[in-house]
């Protein structure tokens, strides 16, 4: 099957189309992917004239389309919305947790996985504020041609659901 619009149709968020991808695993029940939603919509709106896409990809096989549509809406999230029931994205980015990232560029190397940024330092504990952006720093490097400084750090985040 593979990763799921939320129209029910096959996509594949790294087909070769010229630009980066910003792959975000994400489930609507995780309180740390939730508190990020403010910071994801300022990276949204940051880059959205870039030649870069951004792709929220939500990996727990009973999340419906309508559920992750009103999860988009209440949080203002940006970016287009796949589901991932097979868990086929996290297996080519590596994703361990939601909230995770992973940064492609244009020929579809992962330049970056990992973490959006240092605010959790553990599951419940975060900082007053992030110190590190990861996320963002792999994206300007990406997109200035270069390699990220950091390629991959440990996101803290919520545990993928299991495969059935």
């Amino acid at each position: 099957m593979g990763t799921l619009d939320l129209d029910g149709q096959v996509l594949d968020p790294l087909a070769p189309n010229g630009r980066a991808d910003v792959l975000v695993f994400l489930r609507t029940d995780c309180p740390i992917s939730n508190r990020y939603a403010p910071k994801l919509a300022r990276i949204g709106a940051r880059f959205a004239a870039a030649p870069v896409d951004l792709w929220l990809i939500y990996v727990d096989p009973d999340e419906t389309p309508t559920v992750i549509r009103e999860h988009m809406q209440a949080y203002g999230l940006p970016g287009t919305a796949l589901r991932d029931p097979e868990q086929t994205s996290v297996a080519r980015a590596g994703a361990e947790v939601t909230p995770s990232v992973a940064v492609f560029d244009a020929t579809g190397d992962r330049r970056y996985r990992g973490r959006i940024d240092d605010w959790y330092v553990d599951y419940g504990q975060a900082r007053a504020e992030a110190s590190t952006d990861e996320l963002v720093d792999a994206l300007e490097a990406v997109l200035a041609g270069r390699s990220p400084a950091v390629a991959e750090t440990a996101a803290v985040g919520c545990p993928l659901p299991p495969l059935r």
